[in-house]
């Protein structure tokens, strides 16, 4: 059942973020989309909704870009508990810090071993 509801959630989530782009009057791109979701994940975050979200979707919820908001948001709010004013500028780098190197060091080693063609 949690492959269904991360399915579902993630689903959901994109569905989001398609619909804004096709049916809003504006130019919105993949970048506004980007920063806008990050954005809302954070503040979702912080207003414990995003929360809720992670426990009933799983990977549906954490791996769209909305959950390195809640990532974020989350390690900072921690880490402001833990360390007090420092952590408001460390916790969210320390808590993102491993999908961040993991994305760094996956995208060299693809790019190492594939050649594109175009």
């Amino acid at each position: 059942m949690s492959v269904v509801m991360a399915f579902i959630i993630g689903g959901l989530i994109c569905l989001v973020g398609q619909l804004i782009m096709d049916l809003t009057p504006y130019n919105v791109t993949p970048a506004h989309i980007l920063v806008g979701f990050v954005t809302g994940g954070a503040v979702l975050s912080a207003l414990g909704i995003y929360g809720p979200l992670v426990k009933i979707g799983g990977a549906g919820a954490t791996i769209p870009i909305s959950g390195f908001g809640h990532t974020l948001a989350q390690g900072t709010l921690e880490a402001v508990q833990s360390q007090g004013l420092l952590g408001a500028f460390t916790g969210g780098v320390t808590a993102g810090a491993a999908g961040v190197a993991a994305a760094v060091i996956f995208g060299y080693v693809i790019a190492v071993l594939f050649n594109p063609q175009g």
